[in-house]
């Protein structure tokens, strides 16, 4: 008897796991046709309708061909609900001139002032004439820094810092040359006539003595010639005797001539620092003939000769 009621509560336990399996199985399937049928109508209303856009697309143009322009667009529709001006244009676009301040004063058409004084009415009701006012000043500098501070009633232009700074940068080097300062050569050559202030010395082209304010160095012609020092360029001329010269502000006093040049490289007011090429040497004016191309080289203080031999570096 044990044995039959063991089998018959063995069988009732496996027929109620296939009730409940059964039951399970059933609950499943059902769930996922539900979830199926609405994931299918989210697709379905997020799928783009093309020939919705394509009678838009006819419509516009059909429209477009019929010449419809932005008037006639909006001719039905009421200042209250759209606040539109078919005669405004954004700045800067291709049919617009940008308005330009320059003082107080605003450069627009004449047919535009009785409209913008009206809106300008309204828009001080808004916001207060104070607050315009300080628009327009911001506006006035603004202008007044993009022209270069343009003052239209003088029509000239202000000195900004910048152009002021250049203007300072353009001050011309002060000249210092003193009593004990040296002069280099001015070109490397022998000295054919040398200084001679305290008695006659023998000029051989001329066949006589004289005394001499300078020295006469050897060159060959088309040598470069340079500056013995620092200076700025007060003369540059023709002399019967030395030919093309040149004459030259140490400071202080003190100047160099040059002469027997050639190809001149500079001219009156230039300043040049020692080493700068000056010129080049020339053929021998009538007075210099036996003598050769040479440079003449001389040094004055306060209009007095002084033996550049004293001040030339070995």
């Amino acid at each position: 008897m044990s044995m039959r009621r063991n089998r018959n509560g063995v069988r009732k336990e496996r027929i109620i796991m296939l009730a409940s399996s059964a039951l399970v199985l059933t609950a499943l399937t059902v769930t996922g046709v539900y979830v199926r049928s609405s994931h299918r109508n989210i697709n379905e209303n997020n799928v783009l309708d093309l020939s919705a856009i394509e009678s838009g697309a006819e419509e516009s143009a059909e429209n477009n061909a019929a010449g419809e322009d932005m008037g006639t667009i909006f001719a039905e529709v009421g200042t209250d609900d759209l606040d539109y001006d078919p005669f405004f244009q954004e700045a800067n676009s291709v049919n617009v001139e940008n308005e330009r301040i320059i003082g107080n004063e605003q450069n627009k058409p004449a047919g535009d002032s009785g409209k913008e004084s009206e809106e300008k009415s309204g828009t001080d009701a808004q916001s207060g004439k104070g607050a315009q006012d300080k628009s327009e000043k911001e506006k006035e500098q603004k202008n007044g820094e993009d022209e270069g501070m343009f003052d239209e009633s003088s029509e000239t232009m202000t000195e900004t810092p910048e152009d002021t700074e250049a203007i300072a940068t353009t001050v011309q080097p002060m000249l210092d040359f003193g009593d004990e300062d040296s002069l280099v050569w001015p070109i490397v050559g022998d000295i054919l006539i040398n200084y001679s202030m305290d008695k006659t010395i023998y000029f051989p082209t001329l066949q006589q003595y004289k005394y001499h304010p300078a020295i006469v160095i050897s060159a060959a012609e088309g040598e470069a010639i340079t500056a013995a020092a620092e200076g700025r360029v007060t003369s540059v001329s023709y002399d019967p005797q030395l030919g093309n010269t040149i004459v030259m502000d140490l400071g202080n006093q003190y100047e160099l001539t040059y002469g027997q040049l050639d190809n001149i490289t500079v001219s009156e007011g230039s300043y040049v620092t020692t080493g700068d090429i000056i010129g080049n040497v020339a053929s021998p004016t009538k007075y210099y003939s036996l003598e050769g191309a040479n440079v003449y080289f001389k040094l004055t203080k306060n209009g007095e000769p002084v033996n550049p031999m004293s001040r030339l570096k070995e």
